[in-house]
């Protein structure tokens, strides 16, 4: 169970209690698409902010939400800590276990994870991602075949001197292709 699905059911969980600020989760970029679906479907609004814990706390603090978080599992309970808390996400984990009834695979299922490929292209030029015409391009292409059903977000790593190819698809098969042809992209546009 990753971060996602965390923040899944402790959004779920709150929202039902009337404990979540604003019916509002705070995540980044990187969330998976699955998340943003269930909670769009759970009547949960999501709020993205660049990657980095710092950004969604601070976000959850100009905005006045009470819980956030990123995929890799920091968790904002902003009621209770400043920062993520293993422990204490833990124990609200353990908390909807026992509200439910249901065993954390069981909870997980408020989501289902689409299919996500990340691909770090090394040795580019990570200053020029938003200047190369031809890599908009092929971003508007594969946006246009991956539809409502995925997504495309390519950013220069902001603590590596490469830049992050990530796809998300219904399908594995079309998330790694479509992957792959951007990552050939990037490498051609800013090598």
């Amino acid at each position: 169970v990753d971060g996602d699905q965390i923040l899944a059911i402790l959004a779920t969980e709150a929202k039902e209690a009337g404990r979540l600020t604003q019916d509002t989760l705070v995540v980044t970029v990187m969330s998976n698409l699955g998340l943003k679906l269930a909670m769009e479907r759970a009547g949960i609004t999501v709020v993205e902010t660049a990657v980095g814990d710092r950004y969604v706390l601070e976000e959850m603090k100009r905005g006045g939400f009470g819980l956030g978080g990123e995929q890799s599992g920091h968790v904002i309970l902003l009621d209770h800590a400043t920062t993520g808390d293993g422990v204490l996400t833990g124990l609200h984990l353990l908390a909807a276990m026992a509200h439910r009834r249901q065993g954390l695979a069981e909870l997980a299922k408020v989501m289902t994870r689409l299919p996500q490929v990340l691909i770090n292209v090394k040795d580019v030029d990570k200053d020029r991602v938003g200047e190369a015409e031809e890599l908009a391009a092929a971003v508007r292409a594969a946006e246009e075949e991956l539809g409502e059903t995925g997504r495309v977000l390519i950013r220069p790593s902001g603590t590596e001197p490469k830049v992050r190819v990530m796809v998300e698809a219904s399908k594995q098969e079309q998330a790694t292709a479509v992957a792959e042809r951007l990552a050939a992209v990037v490498r051609s546009a800013l090598g």
